[in-house]
């Protein structure tokens, strides 16, 4: 992507203690000088949302840019979002949203159908660079239609859009279980007609490691129609500034401005909290969660909606090609040990790699427990690389490197020699994709309230994550992919997952229900299951 015209983005010109300053006490304008702080591990990837493909980048895209479906507030059923109303024909094929009337652009521009159509062609004809999701992840996987070639996952749904006024029609060429919640996903989000003007996706020649720079520097270029607009980034001081959005089609925001200011690990965001430099962070430390609520600050804990898990590569290491050294693996990892020290408070030990809230999760999965003395005589003597993220925080894993110690112990006591190979996060998810990591933790936070989100991510064709060769396994997850009934599905879906948990591609250790915090003069918004909070709904007490 290059940027035709570019607008320099202006500095923020305040610092910390004058933005906290700006937050005391609603005056008579209604709080318009109100500024909420928000700390992150880390900043966007990139504010073009086609780009993004991690929970911090969307946490942003989604304040600024909408979709034509949504999610209720703090929950996962499916409501309109850019679309009033929708529909889809018998067959699944074709999807028509209605439009709400009204609607702008921060830059102007009115939202219709043909706006939206302007979206869905620019995706389809991306160039050849694109067609990876090292690039473009969630299309790929959702979609994976392009007009001049193949997308690396096979995938090829989309036919086309078109528009007729405030009617936007999707055309499909089969049926997925990731429709409707698809058109859900910030990824999709829309841009401003104006605003796709001014990005030439031809320049993109490709990347070997991260995007160019200049995906980060279109503050002033890319427009939604979200309560918040784009304001300004500050890299040299981690800030990134949103600006409320007057004309919002929704009820305005109780905010003027929203920035997230990173920080690097959880306790810097700790310090920042009580030192009231921040408003609030997500992702508490466990250990940190009843410490915060005896200083009074605000803890919600969201529903359990996710799964970490130990992966086994068996194609980079033979070893773990032997289903006898995989089940010996799961033997030696305490992960009851995991969810009661590492985890928060009503985590739950995973069986399989679904949680128990989502329909196809089964009762009757081989369950593999706790048990060093059987693991030892298959291990022992064995060495093993073992991969874990630096840096980072995820819902299902709020401490990667205790949680990997944590195993490391289980490994070595039953006498693994392991190979640690610590990466920072943008080169870790790579590395895993790619089968490069025999062993590595990693997890998945449901997209929205569908079982083929969680098992389709991993298990609906081989994959270089796992290795595994299972095309009978491969079968059960393609019907279950096109069958249009929701209770059909879910009985595919959990003899698929019986099957995977005989075959242990790897080892689901755990669901949990990742914590949020607010200092006590914050009216909190919401807390989502799918780690979706509307930062609208935030206000000052």
């Amino acid at each position: 992507m290059q940027l035709r015209r570019f607008r320099t983005t202006t500095a923020l010109a305040a610092t910390a203690a004058l933005l906290l300053t700006a937050c005391g006490g609603v005056g008579d304008d209604g709080g318009d000088d109100q500024t909420f702080i928000f700390g992150v591990p880390n900043l966007p990837r990139s504010l073009d949302p086609i780009f993004a493909n991690d929970g911090e980048t969307f946490r942003v895209t989604r304040q600024v840019f909408d979709t034509l479906l949504d999610h209720e507030s703090g929950g996962n059923e499916m409501v309109g979002g850019l679309a009033e109303t929708w529909d889809v024909s018998d067959d699944g094929l074709t999807w028509t949203f209605n439009l709400r009337d009204g609607v702008e652009f921060h830059d102007g521009e009115t939202l219709d159908a043909a706006a939206v159509c302007a979206n869905f062609d620019r995706w389809m004809n991306l160039p050849e660079p694109f067609h990876n999701t090292t690039v473009a992840y969630y299309y790929n996987n959702l979609f994976g239609s392009f007009t001049d070639g193949e997308s690396s996952t096979g995938n090829d749904f989309l036919v086309g859009c078109s528009a007729d006024g405030l009617t936007v029609t999707i055309q499909l060429k089969e049926t997925s279980a990731n429709f409707p919640g698809a058109f859900s996903m910030a990824t999709t989000a829309i841009l401003s007609p104006g605003s796709l003007e001014q990005i030439d996706d031809g320049a993109f020649t490709g990347i070997d490691d991260g995007l160019p720079d200049y995906t980060q520097d279109v503050t002033g270029i890319l427009a939604g129609t979200g309560p918040f607009q784009l304001d300004s980034w500050n890299h040299a001081q981690d800030e990134l500034t949103l600006t409320r959005f007057d004309d919002y089609w929704g009820d305005p925001a109780g905010v003027s401005r929203i920035v997230f200011k990173a920080y690097d690990d959880e306790t810097a965001l700790k310090q920042a909290l009580e030192a009231s430099e921040i408003h609030g962070y997500d992702l508490v430390a466990p250990a940190h969660v009843a410490e915060l609520e005896a200083a009074g600050f605000q803890v919600p804990t969201r529903g359990v909606f996710n799964i970490l898990y130990l992966a086994f590569q068996q194609e980079t290491d033979e070893q773990l090609a032997d289903l006898e050294v995989r089940q010996a693996l799961a033997a030696a990892v305490d992960r009851q040990n995991i969810v009661d020290s590492l985890l928060p408070e009503g985590g739950v030990v995973a069986t399989q790699f679904m949680p128990d809230t989502v329909a196809g999760h089964s009762d009757n999965v081989t369950t593999y427990s706790y048990d060093p003395d059987a693991a030892r005589p298959v291990l022992e003597g064995r060495t093993m690389e073992f991969c874990w993220p630096t840096n980072v925080s995820r819902p299902y894993m709020p401490s990667p490197r205790d949680i990997f110690e944590s195993i490391k112990a289980d490994l070595e006591a039953v006498g693994v020699t392991v190979q640690e190979k610590p990466m920072e996060w943008a080169n870790y998810i790579p590395a895993a994709a790619s089968g490069e990591c025999p062993l590595y933790i990693l997890g998945w936070t449901g997209d929205f309230n569908e079982g083929y989100n969680f098992l389709g991510t991993w298990f609906a064709n081989h994959t270089d994550e796992f290795g595994m060769n299972r095309d009978d396994i491969f079968a059960v997850m393609q019907r279950a992919a096109r069958e249009g009934d929701p209770d059909a599905r879910a009985a595919l879906l959990a003899e698929a997952s019986e099957m995977i948990m005989d075959e242990l591609p790897g080892l689901p250790i755990s669901s949990s229900p990742p914590s949020i915090v607010f200092s006590a003069e914050v009216n909190p918004p919401n807390v989502s299951p799918l780690t979706q909070e509307k930062f609208d709904e935030v206000s000052f007490r």
